[in-house]
């Protein structure tokens, strides 16, 4: 082998074969094949790092939600790559770069600081009686009890007697049983990115906390609070337990129906009962919603409010203002017989009363009526609990609430909301007594989607109606295939962009929300939890649409135009053209804030030129710098003489070949056929397989220079080359104008630069076809970025056509292909060996779709003569296979 042939030489070398010689020569082989390992080391921990950060610069675009536990994972595993780097390098060039740890441990501390999970304090009170209540208390016990006892404070208005359990007892209860980095733990192992994930993992942490015990002071002043109020108002007392989150019911972000309220509890049940609600916390709507919206965890600690129970012959919600439009002329009662939770979770078709505003000179007055079907009702049962009733008759078409309690409620809405400035959301109940009860209060989400005027609305041509009716719950027109959900089973396999269609608008379906593209059901309104995060979602709605799942199941894609309350068969472009598409609401979220901190320490590259005298550890303000700076004195230790090891062999050499770029060749163990005397290596010495297949798509068709580019492609290079620093990285060293090739006989490593792009290449063939595999990592270009993105997928559509599995972040490309056979291995390196020469400029023109059409043709053609087919006996009739166990064949 070359090593044992290196070996004999170095003897040589020394002047003959005696036994201190050959130590001599055994301790420079050693030194060689370290050197090597730790090249290695460092060169795939950087492609690593780079990974990540192209991940992290593709998250901060926003287009797709992402948590803190991303966050986290992310900075956390970059810090660990690139230390593996720094002591790579450190243990290539020892001494040499050892200030390179303060650099790194400077920036990592920094990076942890804006990563780290806020320190709350468990020092405030407990609990806190509603009379005590308003809001400047707000941080304390939450949004929703806030305004409650604000309003029953400032007001006087009829709100239930209670009481509030507050943050610091969250954090105590928390700090209690150390649950923040048990349940920080889980989410990180856990790694949920799909729905079913998410469900197992929302039942793990749920369980974690419900058997959880309570800290002793917070057990006992929830029971002395609780007795107190018994004592005060009867022992038959039951309770209403609700979430009242941090965060929850505020401006943009409602949280509607997310958490958990439990009603009609019994007094000894309150304290496991809190426990439950602090559990939704972690249920599948709650992380959804906060994973969606960008909120971190941390922000979002449970507060509860214990109020005690109104018996309501009937309740619902009072608008403001229309969430549809923001309109105010109106307010808007939605009512029902019994508990407003028939109206909320959208399980009844509610009245609906319209009552327009006095302007002074006329009073208010009741405009209009629509009495809904309200044939079943939700009341307290007799014992614990609630039950769903059968509305009698009689009642089942006449309004549950009359115009003077409508006129009434009315002015009590008005009053809430000049009293909080903004329209408000008021859910209210009118107890047995006949008084009008605020059971919450919180903004009015409007929608941002433009008014629909239905005079100037034009149905599509030759559009064929399947559904009319139901009412507008969120504004727009959306188009998928239709899916229908009836338990939580289906929703698993909702596919993204489908229609959602369910029976009723239940707060448990906003989950599939992020996936929709409109949401279809047969009972609700505009006044449900679910409508009410379709709007913050801009997901279009119809509610309240008999017959929707017996003629929408099956029906394929469709059209929901929720402003003309009609569906259509097939994809309608005239529904659809006019619509604003929904808002990014990653940009600008706390996730979202996090994470672009964290990354000013980690992306941005500002060390710019080797040849500076500040091209120093010290100079180095981010991880990418690390990354650069360690790069170029890893290229340079291993490309310069150095005097400890003053054989020739040992260092790399460069290849002679026809080409004008230059190529350095370092063996990492046998990849020579015979080891060179000389500085110099040609194509012939190499014993490296993949190497040659490499090589061979790299020279067997010739490169004639870069496309024919027009003034805005050449601009395009300029504004890029002139606005981007890590373009500029590469102009003034010495080093990386060289590509290096890391061989063994079965081994391959490529480093490679062309002008303003680099790629990584790495192949091995082995003995057996599941350990062969060939990757290329190619990232970078002189262009603007839309141009170098456009650039990286058109080289992945092409390898995809070879097999590769491809991913591209931002400008940089991810391509694998792994277990096929020696043969197939080894087409698929000559294919990457000409795309990584071919496709240099091509970034250039990729605004001009003519052009890329030319280019994309000319390189598929070129591949038939590099990368040819291989006969179907020479791979076997029943293909080959991959790690995944799945049969392909090349195409």
């Amino acid at each position: 082998m070359a090593g044992s042939r290196l070996r004999d030489r170095l003897c040589a070398f020394f002047g003959g074969a005696r036994e201190q010689d050959k130590a001599k020569a055994e301790r420079m082989l050693h030194a060689h094949k370290q050197r090597c390992l730790n090249f290695s080391h460092l060169l795939a921990a950087n492609n690593r790092a780079l990974t990540l950060m192209a991940e992290i610069e593709e998250a901060l675009e926003g287009h797709s939600p992402f948590g803190m536990d991303f966050v986290r994972s992310r900075c956390t595993r970059c810090s660990s790559e690139v230390y593996a780097i720094v002591r790579a390098l450190i243990a290539l060039s020892p001494g040499r770069h050892d200030t390179l740890s303060d650099a790194f441990n400077r920036i990592s501390t920094d990076i942890a600081a804006c990563i780290a999970p806020a320190q709350h304090s468990a020092c405030g009170p407990y609990v806190v009686p509603i009379n005590a209540i308003d809001t400047s208390l707000r941080d304390e016990v939450g949004g929703k009890m806030a305004a409650l006892g604000e309003i029953r404070r400032r007001l006087s208005l009829h709100v239930p007697n209670g009481f509030a359990i507050t943050a610091s007892a969250f954090y105590a209860f928390m700090q209690h049983n150390d649950l923040r980095k048990e349940i920080e733990r889980r989410i990180q192992a856990a790694g949920a990115t799909q729905l079913m994930d998410l469900y197992a993992l929302s039942s793990s942490l749920r369980q974690l906390i419900v058997t959880a015990e309570l800290p002793p002071r917070l057990e006992r002043e929830i029971s002395e609070h609780v007795q107190a109020l018994v004592h005060t108002q009867g022992d038959g007392l039951r309770f209403a337990v609700r979430s009242s989150a941090i965060g929850e019911d505020s401006a943009g972000t409602s949280f509607a129906g997310q958490f958990h309220t439990e009603l009609n509890v019994a007094p000894e049940d309150v304290p496991d009962v809190y426990r439950e609600i602090v559990a939704t916390t972690y249920g599948v709507t709650g992380m959804n919603y906060r994973l969606t919206r960008g909120i971190r965890d941390d922000d979002v600690p449970m507060c509860v409010g214990i109020m005690r129970m109104v018996e309501a012959q009937a309740s619902g919600v009072a608008y403001t203002a229309d969430p549809l439009t923001g309109r105010r002329e109106q307010v808007a009662v939605h009512s029902v017989w019994g508990l407003p939770k028939g109206v909320v979770d959208g399980s009844v078709n509610a009245d609906v009363l319209h009552v327009a505003r006095g302007d002074g000179l006329t009073p208010a007055r009741l405009v209009s009526t629509h009495i809904g079907s309200k044939t079943t009702r939700i009341e307290n049962d007799e014992h614990e609990g609630i039950r769903k009733t059968t509305v009698p008759k009689s009642l089942r078409t006449r309004l549950s609430l009359s115009e003077a309690d409508a006129l009434r409620l009315a002015a009590i809405a008005i009053r809430i909301e000049e009293h909080f400035g903004t329209p408000q959301d008021v859910e209210w109940a009118k107890d047995i007594d006949g008084r009008l009860v605020i059971l919450q209060s919180r903004d009015v989400f409007a929608s941002d989607a433009p008014h629909y005027d239905a005079a100037l609305h034009q149905p599509p041509v030759n559009a064929r109606p399947l559904l009319t009716g139901g009412v507008t719950a969120s504004p727009g027109a959306g188009t998928g295939t239709a899916y229908v959900v009836r338990r939580d089973a289906d929703a698993l396999d909702f596919p993204r962009d489908g229609v959602l269609v369910t029976t009723q608008s239940l707060p448990c379906w906003a989950a599939l929300l992020p996936s929709a593209s409109a949401v279809v059901t047969e009972y609700g309104g505009a006044a449900g939890h679910l409508a009410n995060v379709a709007r913050e979602f801009g997901v279009p709605a119809i509610m309240g649409l008999p017959g929707a799942l017996a003629t929408l199941e099956g029906a394929g894609i469709i059209t929901v135009d929720a402003d003309a309350c009609t569906i259509y068969a097939g994809r309608i472009e005239e529904a659809l053209a006019p619509r604003l598409k929904p808002k990014n609401r990653m940009i600008g979220s706390p996730v979202h804030t996090t994470l672009h901190s964290a990354a000013q320490h980690i992306v941005p590259l500002t060390l710019r030129d080797p040849s500076s005298p500040d091209f120093l550890p010290q100079s180095c303000m981010t991880l990418h710098d690390i990354t650069r700076y360690c790069h170029e004195k890893s290229v340079k230790a291993m490309f310069t003489r150095s005097t400890d090891l003053p054989f020739p062999a040992i260092y790399s050499k460069r290849l002679v070949c026809d080409v004008p770029t230059q190529y350095w060749v370092v063996n990492l163990d046998d990849g020579y056929i015979a080891t060179p005397e000389d500085n110099v290596v040609h194509i012939d010495d190499i014993a490296s397989r993949p190497m040659l297949a490499l090589w061979r798509g790299m020279t067997t068709v010739p490169w004639t220079g870069p496309p024919a580019v027009d003034t805005r492609g050449f601009l395009s290079v300029v504004a890029g080359a002139s606005s981007t620093p890590g373009l500029e990285a590469a102009a003034h060293s010495d080093f990386t104008a060289r590509n290096f090739f890391l061989i063994s006989s079965k081994y391959v490593n490529l480093q490679s630069r062309y002008g303003f792009h680099f790629s990584t290449v790495e192949a091995a063939l082995a003995d057996h076809n599941a350990e062969n595999y060939a990757s290329l990592h190619f990232k970078g270009g002189g262009a603007d970025l839309p141009r170098r993105i456009l650039r990286a997928k058109l080289i992945a559509e092409i390898l995809e056509d070879f097999g590769f599995r491809c991913e591209v972040l931002q400008d940089a490309l991810f391509a694998r292909v792994e277990g096929f056979a020696a043969q197939e291995t080894e087409r698929c390196l000559a294919v990457l060996g000409y795309l990584i020469v071919h496709t240099r400029q091509l970034d250039m023109i990729m605004a001009d779709a003519a052009a890329v059409a030319r280019e994309r043709t000319r390189l598929r053609n070129d591949l038939q003569t590099v990368a040819p087919k291989i006969p179907q006996q020479a791979k076997g009739a029943a293909g080959y296979h991959n790690t995944n166990g799945e049969t392909a064949f090349a195409k």
